[in-house]
């Protein structure tokens, strides 16, 4: 079938673990995918969360596969002509991961999960009990160096055997990151192994799946061995050195106040 019956199902241990991709026609793990009703007014709209009432299309959570989507007019066949995709529909859906994923982050931040300070940090990564090592986009590229080579030493050592690469993700600039955590001039932050940082790095990863469209074999919830997660944003290739020229006014670039 193209559509489920509805949310109703969708939570139960008796859900299907698949779907159809309209994109693909491929049956496709739902934790790779992402629901689309067709809304009050018509529209067709994402439900990230799964739980907007009405039946559902799903197509596999990649960019790329959503404008196929719309380009085959799939939505019209699944819906039986009812509802109309708009033509920023890809847009929308970047905006709503890229509003979770910050969400998620203010989340960790909340439960007191979030290290700033350089120092801090360093602390942090050579206690063990870091999870991920965040980065902002516009960091200077020694002091990425630095803390990068820190988390793989604290990973080789004897001291913490067994324990996981702490992932590295470049996810937002330094502005953004003050908004989402209420600090100032963070550079560099350490989420410490909780749940909510948990959910922070997965929906990091399925933000990053959405715009590079990695293979659909990889499990979401697959570690990331120590390497960069660079979830920059749609357009935002600048150096560092670029940046420098277009970052807010007052925001010392580079520096961490704690």
């Amino acid at each position: 079938m193209e559509t489920d019956d509805g949310p109703r199902g969708l939570g139960s241990a008796r859900a299907p673990l698949s779907r159809l991709c309209l994109a693909t026609r491929a049956v496709t793990p739902v934790s790779q995918m992402l629901r689309f009703v067709v809304g009050p007014d018509g529209q067709i709209v994402p439900d990230l969360a799964s739980k907007l009432p009405g039946r559902g299309a799903w197509v596999r959570a990649t960019r790329a596969d959503l404008e196929t989507a719309l380009k085959r007019k799939a939505f019209g066949r699944a819906f039986k002509g009812k509802g109309v995709a708009a033509p920023d529909l890809a847009a929308l859906v970047e905006g709503l991961l890229d509003k979770d994923m910050r969400a998620s982050l203010s989340l960790a931040n909340k439960a007191g999960q979030v290290v700033t300070g350089t120092m801090k940090v360093e602390q942090a990564l050579a206690s063990g009990a870091v999870q991920v090592l965040l980065h902002a986009t516009d960091a200077r590229p020694d002091g990425v160096r630095k803390l990068d080579a820190f988390t793989r030493q604290m990973a080789r050592s004897e001291v913490r055997p067994g324990r996981p690469v702490a992932a590295i993700v470049n996810c937002l600039p330094g502005v953004d990151l003050d908004l989402a955590l209420g600090r100032s001039n963070v550079v560099h932050a350490a989420l410490l192994a909780h749940p909510t940082t948990a959910g922070f790095l997965a929906r990091c990863r399925k933000l990053e799946r959405w715009r590079t469209g990695m293979p659909a074999g990889d499990e979401l919830e697959a570690p990331v061995s120590g390497g960069h997660m660079a979830l920059v944003s749609s357009g935002d290739h600048q150096s560092s050195e670029d940046k420098d020229s277009s970052r807010a006014p007052g925001r010392m670039q580079g520096t961490d106040t704690e």
